[in-house]
């Protein structure tokens, strides 16, 4: 039994909560995963887990256990990244989850750089508004927009995205401009609903102004859960929006939206990168923070 391979095997059924999901993330048969903690139980002399039809539990030994491992497998990591050219030069696999916009409108035109200053990292990016199992989905972070509920997470407050409300010309040239965020509840016009995944509900906003405060749900024909169909429906003019600067700061310069109420503040939406409870930064990951963080349209972004 390779005891490196059988610690690395365990962590991961205890992460995922699943040996079949263990074995593919680490490109292994779940025959072979079964073995190893199997070995490595009887090496231990204890039972690390407990076995059902839909769910392995890691018992109170194993759980001990596991933070133990965990630990050790950083410190390997370490130990390797800390020799030769490894210290200098991130290299692997990084999994991260991000929101589409932020993907399409940040991420993505800058990549090519990021590529060209680390040739030797592989990311796999998801793109999704959804809410990430970080720990069962094998994630190594995610960025993430609004106040971060799940407490058991490590996480960096990235920055604060400054958010401002617009529709397309069209939109308003039908249904006339809107002097005051309450002509949002009391008229005509329409908004276009975001389903937060946290919620799977559209969320009001709230603009101040010289002490005056107004929040605005308004009425959605249309309510959506992805970033960049949003942006499309407001493009669309399919109603009023609530758009980050960097989303709407190109489509404002085309022409192709017009911002509204532009005395009037909005409360400034907090981003976060978070990764697993005990789990060790990478070199390769801390990388990438650090580049996320270059690139950030934020106000207030975060040094440490």
């Amino acid at each position: 039994m390779d005891r490196f391979d059988a610690m690395q095997a365990f962590a991961r059924v205890v992460e995922t909560g699943s040996f079949t999901q263990a074995a593919h993330t680490l490109h292994m048969s779940k025959t072979t995963v079964t073995q190893l903690v199997q070995q490595l139980e009887a090496r231990l002399r204890v039972k690390l887990l407990n076995r059902t039809t839909r769910r392995v539990n890691v018992t109170a030994d194993g759980a001990a256990y596991y933070d133990r491992v965990v630990r050790l497998l950083a410190d390997l990591d370490d130990a390797e990244t800390g020799l030769s050219s490894a210290a200098t030069v991130p290299r692997g696999r990084l999994r991260v989850d991000v929101p589409s916009p932020f993907a399409s409108h940040v991420l993505m035109p800058a990549f090519p750089e990021f590529h060209r200053r680390y040739p030797d990292i592989q990311i796999d990016m998801g793109v999704s508004d959804r809410m990430v199992d970080i720990i069962g989905e094998n994630v190594d972070c995610v960025v993430r927009g609004g106040e971060l509920t799940d407490q058991s997470l490590m996480a960096r407050r990235l920055g604060d995205l400054r958010l401002g409300v617009y529709a397309s010309p069209g939109y308003l040239r039908r249904l006339g401009t809107p002097q005051h965020p309450g002509d949002l509840e009391a008229s005509d016009h329409r908004v276009i609903g975001f389903l937060w995944a946290r919620t799977g509900r559209a969320l009001a906003y709230t603009l101040q102004r010289d002490g005056e405060r107004v929040t605005v749900r308004g009425q959605a024909v249309l309510s959506v859960d992805d970033g960049n169909a949003y942006l499309a429906a407001g493009l669309a003019g399919m109603g009023v929006l609530w758009l980050p600067e960097y989303m709407a700061s190109a489509p404002v310069a085309r022409g192709e939206l017009v911002a509204l109420f532009q005395d009037w503040q909005l409360e400034s939406m907090p981003m976060y990168i978070a990764y697993p409870p005990n789990r060790h930064i990478s070199l390769k990951l801390r990388v990438f923070i650090e580049w996320v963080v270059e690139l950030l349209p934020f106000e207030g972004a975060a040094s440490g």
